[in-house]
């Protein structure tokens, strides 16, 4: 997220869509405007983050998504108007992301009755930050852990021989929280036996959690050790950066992990639509708002019936 501007206004889109998903089940008229303009401020918001990814981040892939994402949400509050009624679906799944996510983006640290709480946000990092810190270790690596910019113990130290200290921070973006969040809401979202909707978290949650401490010790290493110091010049003037200490990291993070990370999701989706089919009318949907073209994936993908995916169908 850019700053409070950015998580102000994602709070006011997820409450959109959360009510048009209550308006909707208690079968108001008003769903239909409530959801649609959801997507509106929903473009907006996307927006506010394209300057963001594109030019303080410097994130090719983020800034392409987000870039795209203006446009298709505004064309996907056009279909739902105009009477796809199959997007509510996918509307209440980004209103359960949205309330997965945004309480670690946005709650400080608190005191209550003396006694001082960390932030969901600081919980979460320092995990990830130790299990990163396992993995390197297993790897035979052992740079130190110094204490970051948000006052966290998030940050590895690393020297390399000449002499030149490299920071790697573990930040929220690197906990695996947004995937994970996006399939929670996805699972949510459906209509379907309680036990099938567990096995399917049961699947995708396990997988990103061990893919994303698989990303942040190969980015760690990568960029403190200096192993993709390829085409210095070249990959300094894609990226309008001027530190070559950061080619590695630009190479191993901006291109490799998140590209990979496109791919995996992929995967995972296509491993948790086995065991949950009800998830095939929103990746339907996806496609259609990307290609304006029907599908049947359900057939092309042989998927089974969901009225036949084992115990706890009925």
């Amino acid at each position: 997220m850019a700053g409070p501007t950015t998580d102000a206004l994602a709070w006011v889109v997820i409450g959109l869509f959360l009510s048009g998903a209550l308006l909707r089940r208690r079968e108001s008229d008003h769903a239909r405007t409530a959801t649609v303009a959801a997507w509106a401020v929903f473009a907006v918001f996307w927006a506010a983050l394209v300057p963001h990814f594109a030019f303080v981040q410097r994130s090719f892939v983020e800034g392409f998504l987000s870039l795209v994402a203006v446009p298709a949400s505004l064309y996907v509050g056009w279909l739902l108007y105009d009477g796809r009624d199959s997007l509510f679906v996918l509307s209440k799944a980004i209103a359960v992301m949205g309330v997965v996510y945004l309480p670690f983006e946005t709650i400080p640290a608190l005191t209550v009755a003396g006694l001082a709480l960390p932030s969901p946000r600081h919980v979460l990092i320092a995990h990830t930050t130790a299990q990163t810190q396992w993995a390197m270790e297993l790897l035979g690596y052992n740079p130190t852990l110094v204490e970051g910019d948000q006052g966290y113990l998030n940050t590895f130290k690393f020297v390399t021989d000449g002499g030149h200290t490299i920071l790697f921070s573990i930040i929220l973006a690197c906990t695996g929280l947004g995937s994970i969040a996006i399939f929670v809401g996805l699972i949510a979202a459906v209509e379907a036996p309680l036990s099938r909707k567990l096995r399917a978290l049961a699947i995708a949650v396990p997988i990103i959690y061990v893919l994303n401490i698989a990303r942040t010790t190969f980015i760690g290493l990568m960029f403190g050790k200096q192993y993709m110091q390829w085409f210095v010049d070249e990959v300094l003037f894609l990226f309008g950066g001027t530190d070559p200490y950061k080619v590695s990291f630009y190479l191993s993070d901006r291109v490799i992990s998140q590209v990979l990370a496109v791919v995996a999701l992929v995967g995972v989706t296509y491993l948790v639509v086995r065991e949950l089919p009800e998830l095939v009318t929103i990746v339907e949907d996806v496609l259609y708002v990307i290609t304006r073209e029907e599908y049947d994936l359900r057939e092309a993908l042989d998927l089974p019936d969901p009225n036949e995916v084992g115990p706890g169908a009925d």
